[in-house]
């Protein structure tokens, strides 16, 4: 599962200090252990558990993190480099689920997705006609206001009306499964890239972390990996062109709310990427998440609620502003991601998602599901 890239402690934790939770797979335990993180040591939380899922649902669960008598896993450079183990996804029972098309200027790609039938080659004719009708029109819209239905009716009348912009700016936000459970790679693995695609990208994203009665009870990064083609053939391929080997990496550690951290802090996060590839190639940009459409607690709201429960919790992908136009394999081709990119997501409050891109037939099958972890959990006389 894991990269043969290293990586180091400094790379990949927050610039101040912050109450981590976090998986590891221990060489030593055999197993996944839960830690936290001080310093650049690892301690173990995995008899308050024993999975993610059930230690984020202890009331005492700050306290709990924050005691003096945790073993001690090691440092987290023998976790990074491959010599205790190696660090996992900081989820492990709950739903990977997001929502989509939160952004403007992704509500714009989306549309000439739409239009381009999934041909990279048309996207940019496109993307001239609808940016200067449509985008003006989303900037600062509030989904599902008075405004946002005003309009509404001005695209309709100009034939220009999408689904897209329906989940956009209307009342019903989009929320989609993004990756099953357990299946979500985390920090220095590869990431995967369907071999069917052509054009496609990164979603550096912030990731809500939702107990079972859907309190938000901390934050991570997450890369919502995207087919662009697929998607653009048809919405009806939204399964195709999100859920697959190794196209959800989450991490590196969630950073739970606390005295110095809450949601408003989220929602003033400024989310950083940058693609560098073995051919030279770099791009990088930014998402503000000041600029969604959708209040996080609010898309928190759509996904938990009387009609949907999840009872082992779940995370909540809440969108990207960053759709990437920049041309790589050829003028007005756009972006597409090569095999060997290294994506790097970051932002100061929860630090540095790094990943490597695959094709998804070649990452590491997911093999340790629900099932298997039960069983590890067992035979450590943990469950």
């Amino acid at each position: 599962m894991r990269s043969e890239h290293s990586l180091k402690p400094v790379d990949l934790l927050p610039k101040e200090e912050a109450c981590l939770v976090g998986r590891v797979w221990s060489r030593k335990a055999e197993g996944p252990c839960l830690v936290t993180v001080r310093g650049d040591r690892l301690y173990d939380l995995t008899a308050f558990g024993p999975t993610m899922s059930l230690l984020l649902e202890r009331a005492d669960l700050l306290d709990v993190v924050a005691g003096d008598a945790l073993a001690d896993l090691g440092s987290l450079a023998d976790y990074l480099d491959g010599s205790a183990g190696e660090l996992l996804a900081p989820i492990d029972l709950q739903a990977v689920k997001a929502a989509g098309v939160t952004f403007a200027d992704s509500m714009l790609e989306r549309v000439i997705e739409e239009q381009a039938r999934g041909d990279a080659s048309r996207a940019q004719e496109i993307r001239a006609r609808l940016a200067p009708v449509i985008g003006d029109n989303l900037r600062g819209l509030v989904a599902g206001s008075q405004k946002a239905a005003e309009v509404k009716a001005l695209l309709q009348e100009m034939g220009l009306w999408s689904q897209y912009l329906e989940v956009g700016i209307g009342p019903d936000a989009e929320i989609f499964t993004k990756s099953q459970v357990m299946s979500a790679v985390g920090c220095g693995a590869k990431v995967g890239i369907h071999p069917i695609s052509q054009w496609n990208n990164p979603e550096p994203e912030v990731v809500l972390v939702l107990r079972a009665d859907g309190t938000i009870v901390g934050a991570t990064l997450g890369n919502d990996v995207n087919l662009r083609d697929v998607e653009g053939r048809s919405a009806l391929l939204l399964g195709k062109a999100k859920d697959n080997n190794a196209s959800c990496a989450i991490g590196p550690f969630i950073r739970l709310f606390d005295g110095a951290f809450s949601l408003s802090h989220v929602e003033e996060l400024k989310v950083s990427l940058l693609v560098e590839g073995t051919d030279g190639f770099t791009m990088s940009g930014e998402s503000h998440m000041a600029a969604i459409s959708r209040k996080p607690a609010d898309l928190a709201a759509q996904l938990r609620n009387r009609n949907h429960q999840y009872p082992d919790g779940a995370v909540l992908f809440l969108g990207t502003m960053f759709a990437p136009v920049k041309d790589r394999r050829a003028p007005g081709q756009g972006f597409t991601h090569e095999i060997g990119d290294r994506v790097e997501i970051s932002t100061p409050s929860l630090g540095r998602l790094v990943n490597w891109v695959d094709r998804s037939d070649a990452c590491p099958e997911w093999t340790f599901g629900t099932g298997a972890l039960m069983k590890n959990l067992a035979q450590r006389r943990l469950f």
